[in-house]
């Protein structure tokens, strides 16, 4: 029996709140079977930090710093470390469970997309080791502890001992979302102050601290590479190596109108800077 195909949602520039609420909103179709598998690209107007779901706000971003740099912030529904979103490659991952290009649990998820990943960075030029299938604790204090880029966990991408992809996951009934981001460029001094609660180093000290494990892709290859490059070659990696075909597809009625509810949640402070409790 042929495989049902994948949508391929190439969305426009959205906010935070909008990026975060569509995604969920995809996940919600996905594991109640009105939705195929999902690949959905998709982009950040403003740049925005993300926070994982049990980050709280004011303990590892400066939102200060924020204001004055443009930075909008939310906190993702999936779990993991701030990240800084802005010249990168972001997708989500959207697909039932024990399904045939995702037959094992949540490590193993990780390790078949991460194959992907690295297949993207191969047709760019830039080769990249899959850390092993455990997490790995960031040294340091401060903004080594808080940012996404400064450690490798399960299955992603390392690149001359930097990390060079970054992934979180979640489930919903019988269904699983990853979202993660491939940096195109990167600038260090922006994502540290971004970061910086405790303003005892400079913008130029900490930038340099974070260059010595946070890898982009343009920071090693020899031809530069834009995100719509590199957006293009996801989606061929992704055919290739799991065998799967497209239809090019938008937001269901259904799936914009949840949306449009769930946006509420994430634009909302008391969601994005107070963490769990």
């Amino acid at each position: 029996m042929t495989a049902p195909p994948w949508r391929l949602i190439r969305s426009e520039f959205r906010s935070g709140a909008e990026n975060m609420a569509v995604d969920e909103a995809l996940l919600e179709a996905v594991a109640r079977g009105l939705s195929g598998p999902v690949l959905r690209l998709y982009r950040w107007a403003p740049p925005t930090v993300t926070l994982g779901y049990s980050q709280r706000g004011a303990e590892v971003v400066n939102l200060e710093a924020c204001r004055d740099l443009g930075l909008a912030v939310v906190r993702r529904c999936t779990g993991g470390r701030a990240v800084l979103h802005d010249h990168e490659v972001t997708y989500a991952v959207i697909s039932p469970e024990r399904s045939a290009v995702f037959p094992g649990g949540i490590l193993e998820n990780y390790k078949v997309i991460a194959g992907v990943l690295r297949r993207t960075l191969e047709l760019s030029g830039l080769a990249a080791e899959m850390a092993p299938g455990r997490s790995h604790g960031a040294s340091g204090e401060g903004v080594q502890q808080t940012a996404c880029f400064t450690a490798p966990s399960s299955y992603e991408l390392v690149c001359r001992g930097c990390k060079v992809t970054g992934s979180a996951q979640k489930r919903h009934g019988s269904a699983f979302l990853q979202h993660g981001s491939i940096p195109v460029e990167m600038d260090l001094e922006r994502l540290f102050l971004a970061l910086d609660t405790r303003r005892h180093t400079s913008a130029a000290a900490g930038g340099r601290l974070l260059g010595r494990s946070i890898g982009w892709m343009n920071r090693w290859l020899e031809s530069p590479v834009t995100v719509s490059d590199v957006e293009d070659r996801l989606v061929a990696a992704c055919a290739e190596v799991w065998g799967i075909r497209y239809i090019e597809s938008g937001l269901t009625a259904a799936e914009e109108a949840r949306a449009v509810l769930l946006k509420e949640k994430y634009a909302d402070p008391s969601w994005n800077l107070k963490g769990i409790g």
